[in-house]
């Protein structure tokens, strides 16, 4: 039996479904987050005035299957809005069956429909299956990410 895979936006009623998949990809990374930090990132996702969204993908009986959550920012390069595509995250169960790339095939309809200047993410190099599954959908660039905790 075959999934069809639908990607919508995120909505209020689907908390809960995203709730788990964030907790599954929280603990990929090996990371625990504070509740309130939780919480305000899905306030921010279905709070029209952030600059915070999600698109959601569901399988057979609207089984969540993987989100990608994005952040709108201005840029010093366009006046057009870009997008960072912040966290992607497959459920291991739905992998390989191209929710991924359906989620950011769906982010770059939005984002051109939008009339943004880019989408862009990062990812850990030791990523191989991801990278391998970006470097179908875009370019890589040369450039070096480097961060201070504050």
């Amino acid at each position: 039996m075959s999934t069809e895979i639908r990607i919508r936006p995120a909505s209020d009623t689907d908390r809960p479904h995203w709730l788990q998949l964030w907790q599954r990809y929280c603990d990929f990374y090996k990371v625990t987050l504070p509740s309130r930090v939780v919480d305000a990132t899905w306030r921010r996702i279905v709070d029209p005035k952030e600059p915070v969204g999600s698109l959601v993908a569901t399988g057979n009986n609207e089984a969540f299957l993987g989100f990608c959550n994005y952040v709108l920012h201005p840029n010093t390069w366009s006046d057009q809005t870009v997008c960072y595509l912040e966290d992607l995250f497959v459920s291991s169960d739905a992998r390989r069956l191209g929710v991924g790339t359906k989620l950011i095939n769906e982010l770059t309809a939005l984002g051109r429909r939008e009339k943004w200047f880019r989408i862009y993410w990062i990812t850990n190099s030791d990523n191989q299956e991801g990278r391998a599954a970006y470097s179908r959908l875009a370019q890589q660039t040369e450039h070096v990410r480097y961060e201070i905790a504050l």
